[in-house]
């Protein structure tokens, strides 16, 4: 089992960046795929970013596309997703999630419970 601890998020402006970071703790989590989603209360869940296991591998939302990017270490049980260029569109909370699919469309099998991110106009 892997426990999932996101950090990182805050209030910034348009334009600026930021870096969330997501902590494992738990058995496996080399072989766990790792997605970051967001959520706005009242929408659905949306798929922003994926990185396989050994983070050789890497696939985002067309959304985020060219201005978020998601890493991994796996000798420290983090992965993290760096957000730049944000915009007031990207307000959400962002949940970091760890999948034994082979899919960034699987199943995900551990949260963490989300950290928010506000970007002001």
């Amino acid at each position: 089992q892997v426990q999932l601890v996101e950090s990182g998020g805050g209030l910034v402006q348009a334009g600026g960046s930021l870096r969330l970071s997501c902590a494992a703790s738990g058995r496996g989590f080399s072989s766990y795929l790792m997605g970051w989603f967001r959520q706005a209360p009242g929408k659905e869940r949306e798929f922003v970013a994926g990185i396989s296991w050994s983070g050789g591998t890497t696939y985002y939302s067309d959304s985020v596309k060219g201005r978020f990017t998601i890493s991994r270490d796996n000798a420290k049980n983090m992965a993290w997703l760096q957000m730049n260029s944000l915009k007031p569109e990207d307000t959400d909370e962002y949940y970091c999630a760890a999948s034994r699919s082979l899919s960034y469309s699987g199943t995900y099998d551990y949260w963490g419970q989300g950290t928010q991110v506000i970007v002001s106009s």
